[in-house]
């Protein structure tokens, strides 16, 4: 498959997915390696694709019909799966964590958290790959864009965050 007919694959793949697709399993596919992936997804971003890259994959995205709203918390290292089981409880999903740096401005990781599935998948990479978290670099405060179907429901993400003391409101 030459280079051209791999992103086509890999475009046709996206727009059909109904969940991420892992880059190892595209590279898979495509016979080549995850390296070459990655080369592609950065090409087809650059022609106008819309592609999120999570540690549990890619995926395309899509027009969102639910609610957003960014939540400002604050917590250490050990508050981070209460947190995010906090926001899924109450019917929120996560889709990333941004921090200030005094050099870069602000930096962002998507997550793509909806589930308690993917927190704890999320919470057995932070502990087996020992990485940090973007927070370690604010003094935990950091930054959450939610989405919810309702409006109730993002009122009881708000009162959720504020319950478990992680809502930054100083």
């Amino acid at each position: 498959m030459d280079s051209e007919a791999r992103r086509g694959y890999i475009k046709r793949a996206l727009e059909i997915a109904e969940e991420r697709i892992r880059g190892a399993d595209l590279a898979r596919a495509c016979q080549v390696s995850r390296q070459i992936i990655v080369g592609d997804v950065a090409l087809l971003r650059a022609s106008g694709m819309d592609i999120v890259s999570t540690p549990r994959g890619y995926y395309l995205k899509k027009k969102q019909k639910g609610l957003f709203r960014t939540f400002v918390c604050c917590h250490d290292r050990n508050g981070t799966e209460e947190e995010l089981l906090a926001i899924v409880h109450a019917g929120g999903m996560v889709h990333n964590v941004v921090v200030e740096h005094d050099i870069y401005g602000e930096l962002e990781g998507h997550l793509d958290i909806r589930n308690e599935n993917d927190v704890a998948h999320f919470m057995k990479q932070i502990r087996e790959t020992g990485a940090s978290l973007l927070s370690s670099i604010s003094g935990g405060i950091h930054t959450h864009l939610i989405e919810t179907a309702t409006e109730e429901e993002m009122k009881q993400v708000e009162e959720a965050l504020r319950k478990c003391g992680m809502l930054y409101e100083r």
